[in-house]
């Protein structure tokens, strides 16, 4: 048998050279809502993005009153409550990571697109500072504005107009928020309207017109993503917390109590040929605040269809209450559309063991997760 020697510098350079070793790079995603205060925590490795811990805490666990209220576009802030419960989640799941990004809530920002004329690359921002008090109720010393071209092409031969998606977020709010992660002991890489994390958290989104509705505790926000762009965001009052408001008061229930039967029944009674009268009258509660949501994305989504002559192909649910029971049903019937409930975690690594669990928790989790996957990029 003919045997073969590599030369000692050939070995050394193919077998002896030490492999270098990837280090992963990892960021948390933090969701404030209403109610309670998400954390999500992912690491990346070339392109294989691996959860690595989560957490939760609730506002009925450690405080009588909310963590935020909303009033129209008041929006309060207990930014030292917010970063103790924040070091608890931390503490509590032995979270190392110190960079965050933190979604935005987004009742306390402003979205509006508008047209402008051809211009180049270097002229654009200055033409959006310009138009921008046109089309924010703060003035602009008072806001942070963020925006991003969802039409047209700068300076393109054929000299189209420019469409901008505009984004303003009050001075204060980026305040409240940077106070948090001081006390919270974090590094705040970005901040960012909730849209923003949500339209990350989805699985290919630059086919088709879709629509995401997320069904949050405090407000409903029904956004527009056209060829993977987030086109519009439209913010509504009714939102799980009215839905459980109309079945304690409608009912004479405590407020613990209609949480629970509305988990349990949602509208799923009147789906069902045979259902008993108590489940019935659950439903029949709880139908009204739906409608008026429906009604309300109905309106949005005609309003689109009559300025860019598209219509929307399939609709993803998100927030705490997409999983209500019947809900998802419902709206393919009145709507007339695909729906599919948001999985924030179909593309990411984790234990088979946690398959369920990550299901169940995806819809309330997505902001938090494409708030994490911002962090990486």
């Amino acid at each position: 048998m003919a045997r073969f020697r590599f030369p000692s510098q050939i070995l050394s350079k193919f077998f002896l050279k030490p492999i270098p070793r990837l280090t992963p790079k990892s960021c948390l995603g933090i969701d404030i809502g209403t109610s309670s205060i998400k954390i999500i925590e992912l690491s990346q490795i070339g392109t294989r993005v691996k959860l690595e811990n989560y957490g939760e805490t609730s506002v009925l666990t450690l405080y009588e009153k909310p963590f935020r209220t909303f009033e129209k576009s008041t929006l309060l802030l207990s930014s030292s409550d917010i970063g103790k419960a924040i070091l608890a989640i931390l503490e509590e799941t032995k979270i190392q990571t110190k960079s965050a990004v933190f979604s935005i809530p987004d009742f306390s920002t402003f979205f509006t697109n508008f047209e402008l004329p051809p211009m180049t690359k270097e002229e654009l921002p200055q033409a959006i500072n310009f138009a921008a008090p046109q089309y924010i109720p703060l003035p602009l010393s008072e806001v942070t504005l963020d925006w991003q071209l969802i039409g047209g092409k700068v300076a393109d031969r054929k000299r189209t107009k420019l469409k901008v998606l505009l984004v303003a977020v009050p001075n204060e709010i980026i305040n409240q928020y940077g106070e948090i992660a001081k006390i919270s002991s974090l590094e705040t890489k970005f901040m960012e309207a909730e849209a923003f994390a949500l339209l990350r958290s989805l699985i290919e989104t630059d086919k088709i017109t879709i629509g995401l509705v997320e069904i949050g505790a405090q407000s409903t926000t029904c956004s527009i993503i056209d060829e993977g762009k987030l086109k519009s965001s439209h913010s509504l009052d009714v939102a799980g917390n009215e839905l459980t408001q109309a079945l304690s008061k409608g009912l004479g229930l405590d407020y613990q109590e209609a949480e629970r039967l509305k988990k349990k029944y949602g509208i799923s009674p009147l789906l069902r040929e045979i259902s008993k009268p108590e489940d019935k009258k659950v439903a029949q509660t709880l139908l009204p605040s739906v409608d008026s949501i429906l009604v309300e994305i109905q309106r949005i989504f005609q309003n689109f269809f009559q300025v860019e002559k598209k219509g929307i192909k399939k609709i993803f649910l998100a927030g705490g209450s997409a999983l209500l029971p019947g809900l998802k049903e419902y709206f393919a019937s009145v709507l007339k559309k695909e729906i599919e409930i948001v999985n924030p975690f179909t593309n990411i690594f984790y234990p088979p063991i946690l398959e369920k669990t990550l299901k169940e928790m995806g819809p309330s989790y997505a902001i938090a997760v494409g708030a994490a996957l911002r962090g990486l990029e």
